[in-house]
């Protein structure tokens, strides 16, 4: 495979910090064929209740889902890290068609390969209904807000 994704595993607290930072930063372009390229072409997924399988999938997948979740603004965090694999936090916050703004929680394991492309991902996510005032991520971070954790509620 000629393609690589740096940084590689193992990884440092470092070199972890600046994947999940680099993950945040792609998921928030809402592009999809961009994000797609980070994970190897047969790549596994567990989303939620849904299994996709290979970059083409995952194009699909995020592509109805940024059709669904409008607005969509996340914000990763390092959990824990070991060798190969990296495990986030996460919460996003969407609006649905009809305008209910919602905040999803999650978790991610991710296991990469030596080429620093993610190989398995799984994700558990719950979704919470919050009214529009209660906002507090609104677009891609500022460079100064990086490894900034947010508060659970």
């Amino acid at each position: 495979m000629s393609e690589d994704r740096p940084p590689y595993p193992p990884f440092t607290r470092e070199t972890a910090l600046r994947k999940v930072q680099a993950a945040e930063d792609a998921w928030n372009t809402r592009d999809p064929r961009r994000v797609a390229m980070a994970y190897t072409p047969d790549s596994v997924w567990r989303n939620r209740d849904t299994f996709v399988n290979g970059r083409e999938e995952i194009v699909r997948f995020l592509t109805r889902k940024w059709e669904r979740e409008r607005d969509y603004a996340l914000r990763k965090s390092l959990w824990a890290f070991h060798e190969d694999r990296i495990a986030v936090r996460f919460q996003y916050e969407w609006h649905d068609a009809e305008g209910r703004w919602w905040r999803s929680y999650g978790n991610e394991l991710w296991e990469f390969d030596r080429h620093g492309l993610m190989r398995r991902r799984e994700a558990s996510i719950n979704d919470v209904r919050i009214a529009e005032t209660d906002r507090r991520i609104r677009g891609p971070r500022t460079a100064d807000e990086h490894g900034v954790d947010l508060p659970l509620e």
